[in-house]
């Protein structure tokens, strides 16, 4: 360690220091590697390019259009329904029948409802009970719980309608043993 003093007119007062004496009378620094410099520099340039890449990016406006088509919809077919269950006087049954949908794409519906404008008002009976009025019978218009159905494209989804028919007390005895068609259509 050295001892050196001030010359300025101040008073003497030692100072201590440590590492290369002349090295610090000179005016020399302490070097840093030049590998770290570089590296650092080189670090913070590419840092500095990639934000300046990301705000581009994310920053530029562009403008276009584009067209599409939309191909014709076809309707879905349904079969006639037909009661699972022998009807009696204040009885109800479920009612089969099957939607095909000859689309590619689904198909959704909300509800089934009586197709008055076939049958006799939506109804049929078969030819042995041709005395049979079908004014006994009523349709309640089914939601399935509100979800309506999807039929698949290109599919056919077979739908039973639980206790959805049903007849009149005054059904005629002429109504004994018959079958039933319901005409239904799909609601949206």
């Amino acid at each position: 360690m050295a001892k050196l003093a001030h010359t300025r007119g101040l008073p003497w007062s030692p100072i201590t220091i440590s590492g290369d004496v002349d090295a610090w009378r000179t005016g020399a620094t302490m070097r840093t590697p030049r590998r770290r410099t570089s590296l650092t520099a080189i670090f913070i340039v590419l840092a500095l390019t990639a934000t300046g890449v990301a705000l581009a990016f994310w920053t530029s406006a562009a403008n276009g259009s584009g067209s599409a088509a939309t191909g014709t919809t076809q309707a879905v077919t349904l079969s006639p329904g037909t009661a699972t269950a022998q009807l009696y006087p204040g009885g109800q049954a479920p009612v089969e029948l099957s939607v095909t949908n000859p689309n590619p794409g689904s198909v959704r519906f909300g509800a089934l409802s009586l197709d008055t404008s076939q049958g006799t008002n939506g109804f049929a009976v078969d030819g042995a009970h041709s005395t049979c009025s079908v004014a006994s019978l009523t349709f309640t218009t089914q939601t399935n719980g509100g979800a309506g159905w999807t039929a698949g494209g290109a599919a056919s989804l077979p739908i039973t309608l639980a206790d959805s028919l049903a007849m009149n007390t005054d059904a005629a005895q002429t109504c004994q043993g018959a079958s039933f068609t319901v005409y239904l259509q799909t609601v949206p």
